[in-house]
This record gives C-alpha cells, structure tokens and sequence, in this order.
C-alpha cells in the first residue's frame, strides 16, 4: 500500500487531503505542518510520497523537497500550491518534484495523482516540461553520471529533452520499444533521475538540449 505523509500550514488542508486519501484506501502514514517538520517526519516515517506545499513557515516546501529526496531518493513529492505560476512549477520540477497540483483539485483528481506519482511516473508529461523548462532554465554544473553516458544514451537524453515518449524514441532511432526503455532505465539509473520531467530539467541545464532547438 502506498504510504503518504501530508505536509501542509493549515489544519483543515491536511484534515481534508488526509480523508480523500483515506476513503481511497491510501494510507496517510503522517502530517507535519511546516518545511522542516517535514524533513525530519519524512526521515522517521520513510514514506512512498509527499504532499509538500511550496509556501510554509521556516524553510519553504521547495527546500523540503531538496533535503527530502537527499535523504530518501527512492521517495517522490507531489507539490500543492494556491499559485498556478510556471515560475513555481519550474522551480518545483527543479528541486526534484515529480508533480505540481492547484489546491482547488478535486478527490478524485488528488487520488489518480497521487497513484500516478507511486508508480514512477511525472504527473506533468515531457512536451509540458520542456516548454516551462525552455523559459526558465539556465545552464548548471553537469550531473555526477554525465560522462558515464554512452554516445547513444546521451542520444536518448537529448531526444527525451525534446519531449518525445518511449514510442517517439523508438521511431526516431529505429529502435526496438524494448531497447528504448532499457537506455532510458540505464540513463535513470546513472543519472539518479526519478522520472522523465526530471530529465528534461536536467537535459536542458546540461547543454545537451538548447531552448529553441529542434528536436
């Protein structure tokens, strides 16, 4: 069963997410009501996803989602905000999130997210990061694991970047889908990327896909 821990300033935010995940059978292992308290119950509590509000008292959601997935990386956040603004969707993708939701969701649209995020999917597809990244992207330091992708995973990065599914990929290589997913699962694996919304992000700081490029 998948084991949620809500971390959220109001009360009656965490009281209402806590009963939608519960009526569904998800199991809320957990509650912290500011960033840091969130760290520290995501270390005790150990749990498959975090609900993590950007804005809370102390340290914000943003950095809570750094120290969460530094500690646990197998764990994944869903992020919630009031704010729709793409500068806080790219900064939230950057920090690790799998996800970005509005607080005015519905049950049933926080339930299919929060099972989507569980199984190691992003809830946000590739062609969406790429033009969020394209604006607010800027380059980085190349990720530990870079120089240990070979010339076609590199390939297959630079092509996930563009936005193109397992299937696009496939066509576009004359590959097999097989042969695909296990590039991608290596490049995963070297990386320490969590999803493809994260490859995107880490494509583009990386050089290896230019804003305005084609794909």
């Amino acid at each position: 069963m998948t084991r949620v821990l809500i971390a959220d300033d109001q009360t009656l935010v965490r009281g209402g997410f806590r009963m939608i995940l519960t009526r569904a059978g998800i199991e809320v292992a957990g509650e912290a009501a500011d960033g840091l308290e969130a760290v520290t119950v995501a270390r005790r509590l150990r749990p498959d996803v975090v609900l993590m509000d950007i804005r809370m008292p102390g340290i914000d959601g943003l950095e809570a989602t750094r120290r969460v997935l530094a500690d646990l990386p197998h764990c994944r956040v869903l992020m919630l905000t009031t704010f729709d603004l793409d500068q806080y969707v790219y900064a939230a993708l950057a920090a690790g999130a799998s996800g970005f939701l509005l607080k005015d969701i519905t049950p049933e649209h926080l339930v299919s997210a929060v099972k989507l995020i569980a199984t190691g999917d992003a809830l946000l597809a590739p062609s969406i990061t790429r033009r969020l990244v394209e604006r607010f992207a800027r380059p980085q330091p190349a990720p530990e694991g870079l120089d240990d992708l070979t010339p076609r995973e590199k390939e297959v990065l630079r092509l996930v970047g563009g936005g193109l599914s397992n299937t696009e990929l496939a066509n576009h290589l004359q590959l097999s889908e097989a042969t695909v997913k296990t590039h991608v699962a290596h490049i995963f694996a070297k990386l320490g990327l969590r999803d493809r919304a994260q490859a995107v992000v880490v494509a583009y700081e990386s050089g290896l896909v230019v804003p305005g490029s084609p794909e």
